[in-house]
């Protein structure tokens, strides 16, 4: 049984720093694709960063580009989020996904076959 689990939110303050964990389980992390999404309050979900299999692609939201850093630690079969100079514009929930492919990481959400349960960043002051 395949579960990903979300932690890591929280409250913080603007400029300040969050990073998301997600914990696999069921799966060998290293051999899927991962995404990691949010969906704020009122707006739709949207793709912020994913990580191909075996670190072969990456990618970024514009919005993400310069702040968000994504990684693996295939010992600990879990994905991180590294969130630096949050804006309050990045509240949401954020969820991970993951997707066994061999293409590149994609950040549409459609493609994604497993989803955590979302862990609440809230950037406020």
């Amino acid at each position: 049984q395949v579960q990903l689990v979300e932690s890591g939110g929280g409250l913080v303050q603007p400029g300040g720093s969050l990073r998301l964990s997600c914990a696999a389980s069921g799966i060998i992390a290293n051999n899927y694709n991962f995404g990691w999404f949010r969906q704020g309050p009122g707006k739709e979900r949207e793709g912020v960063s994913c990580l191909g299999s075996k670190d072969r692609s990456s990618w970024y939201a514009e919005s993400a580009v310069g702040r968000f850093t994504i990684s693996r630690d295939n010992a600990k079969n879990t994905v991180y989020l590294q969130m630096d100079r949050l804006d309050p514009e990045d509240t949401a929930v954020y969820y991970c996904a993951a997707v066994d492919t061999y293409y590149r990481c994609s950040d549409d959400s459609a493609e994604y076959h497993y989803w955590g349960q979302g862990t609440q960043v809230t950037v406020s002051s």
